[in-house]
């Protein structure tokens, strides 16, 4: 599983002209699912995501969770975080899991990020062409990849 996650002041999910979700300060998690990614990927990833000290702490150091800082979370499914562009100019999502892989996990990341955190998740809707509206802080984004984590 492959994450981008970014720090924002706040951020919405818009599907068919309708707001869907939104939050505030917090984390915009966009989540990735290849083939072979299991329950334990998502768990360490939940782990790390609501532990990450990527929030200013009172010196202004990045030091605090979105826990430490009371942020809100979003999460939103995006199968291109798994594209290959090794080769020519088009990608590559052959590496992407289908839909009877990937709906479970993402809804498992989300389920036990919301437990890690103590708060809800908010989430866009899988499969969905959503408009992602965010207003990065910083900018601070952070590329998490679960199968680099040895």
């Amino acid at each position: 599983m492959r994450l981008v996650i970014q720090r924002v002041r706040e951020a919405s999910v818009t599907i068919d002209g309708q707001l869907h979700s939104a939050i505030g300060p917090g984390l915009f998690i966009l989540v990735g699912v290849e083939v072979g990614d299991t329950e334990a990927d998502a768990s360490w990833l939940a782990s790390k995501t609501a532990g990450m000290r990527i929030f200013d702490d009172e010196n202004g150091v990045m030091n605090l969770s979105v826990v430490d800082a009371g942020g809100e979370l979003l999460a939103v499914s995006q199968f291109t975080l798994t594209a290959s562009t090794r080769k020519g100019n088009r990608p590559s999502y052959i590496r992407a899991a289908g839909h009877e892989l990937a709906v479970p996990l993402y809804e498992k990341y989300c389920e036990l990020l919301s437990t890690a955190a103590q708060r809800p998740v908010k989430q866009g809707v899988f499969g969905s062409d959503m408009k992602c509206s965010i207003l990065n802080d910083g900018p601070v984004t952070i590329i998490i990849d679960s199968r680099l984590r040895e």
